[in-house]
């Protein structure tokens, strides 16, 4: 392997050229730059990173940790963050804890050993105390949480608001007549989970419609779970007329669910789900979804990211980016209208046949 002494030597200048045209910190004579990039190539040079990164004390690698690869939502998020660490020149390292608590521990112990310049972190559901996230956030690595923000921690996040997204979503069922309004959560120790349900509460308190025990379930933003969940709901004798789910992978199940069970949607039960789906437009019928901009929180994050390691957000306050969604209104809420009846009931008024998109 050529080292840097035989690229001085062979270009005719000084090693400490050669290291400047390598590292690109300090201006170097476009003759002598052409000298020493022809010099590498012909000694197919590869710089020893692992040395210049002891002597820099930086790595240009940065750490991502994410809850569930199998998630749709989420390698959107990686690529955003990837995007932007390509083009600052650094290199992006995903982990994937299946929402394990000890696997996120392990997680963000390789990444602190392998000394990586700052962390973007989609926290596990943990019902103890995130002690190793606290952990993380006191040492002198920068971190940022995405879509999933710690409960009691002042940390640099990038999320939607779920309260006002979720409301939206209730809002619009409430708006086509429903009332019996059930929803499926994620794992309530999540604050994301948590301002979901805020929003459904909100929506169904602003609308004066009760709001049941029996409607709330909890899943864990897991197919499975939207699966038993929707079971629990639908197979009953006195089912919701239509549905909030708070994910899309719960909405997988509840398909599933539905199918089984003989409902069709929307004639049976109206639908809607918190976060789109990227094959959501072979559905039939097509999900009304409260979408995400997943890319921008990873591309958000990963820049806020950057700043705190190049120190070019000198400021050291908390940085809160709370980005808007979107309700996108197709048919799988688009079903039946109701109608009030003399003895306080509601009854079908009549079927929308064509999709709001």
């Amino acid at each position: 392997m050529a080292t840097m002494k035989e690229i001085a030597k062979r270009a005719g200048v000084s090693i400490g050229t050669v290291s400047n045209v390598i590292a690109g910190r300090i201006a170097v004579s476009s003759r002598r730059r052409g000298r020493v990039l022809a010099a590498i190539e012909a000694l197919k040079y590869q710089p020893n990173h692992v040395a210049r990164s002891l002597k820099l004390r930086t790595t240009r690698m940065l750490g991502m940790v994410i809850s569930d690869i199998t998630n749709p939502f989420f390698p959107q998020l990686v690529r955003g963050a990837e995007d932007v660490a390509l083009k600052h020149g650094y290199l992006l390292i995903t982990l994937n804890t299946d929402d394990h608590v000890e696997r996120e521990k392990e997680a963000l112990s390789v990444l602190q050993e392998r000394r990586v310049d700052g962390v973007l972190l989609v926290v596990a559901p943990n019902p103890s105390k995130d002690t190793h996230i606290q952990a993380i956030v006191g040492s002198d690595i920068p971190i940022v949480c995405l879509d999933r923000i710690p409960e009691g921690m002042n940390v640099d996040s990038v999320a939607v608001d779920n309260v006002e997204g979720s409301r939206a979503a209730v809002q619009h069922l409430i708006s086509l007549g429903h009332r019996r309004i059930a929803i499926i959560t994620g794992p309530r120790g999540l604050r994301t989970a948590a301002e979901r349900l805020q929003g459904y509460r909100q929506a169904m308190h602003e609308a004066g419609i009760p709001i049941y025990s029996e409607m709330i379930v909890e899943g864990n933003f897991r197919a499975e779970s939207g699966y038993q969940r929707g079971r629990e709901l639908l197979a009953g004798g006195s089912r919701p007329t239509s549905l909030f789910v708070c994910n899309s992978m719960m909405t997988l199940g509840l398909i599933k669910a539905l199918a089984e069970l003989g409902l069709e949607c929307p004639r049976d039960i109206a639908v809607v789900t918190f976060d789109d789906l990227p094959m959501g437009e072979y559905f039939r019928p097509r999900l009304t979804v409260v979408a995400q901009p997943a890319y921008s929180i990873g591309y958000r994050g990963a820049e806020l990211l950057i700043q705190r390691i190049e120190k070019k957000r000198l400021d050291p306050s908390v940085v809160k980016i709370r980005l808007s969604t979107d309700l996108i209104i197709r048919e799988s809420s688009a079903g039946f209208l109701f109608t009030q009846i003399p003895d306080g009931q509601k009854q079908p008024a009549r079927r929308r046949r064509k999709a709001l998109d």
